[in-house]
């Protein structure tokens, strides 16, 4: 399966992700690698515990992100 991350500069230092589809995994890192093997790991635990509750796995959401001149 693969999965959206959206990755955020986070204002202590480092970075930190999240999951849009999957409602609550977030993890974070001192780099983008770091955030994204986090990340990658949290989304495995997230998928095993809605599994072991016998809940439908969500499937990734389109997301379109741009920039805007005001």
């Amino acid at each position: 399966m693969e999965y959206t991350v959206v990755l955020h500069k986070a204002e202590e230092g480092g970075y930190w992700a999240e999951v849009p589809a999957l409602e609550g995994c977030f993890s974070q890192g001192e780099t983008v690698e770091e955030s994204m093997v986090n990340i990658r790991d949290a989304i495995g635990s997230h998928l095993m515990a809605l599994k072991s509750e016998g809940r439908k796995l969500p499937e990734d959401q389109v997301m379109i992100v741009s920039h805007v001149a005001v």
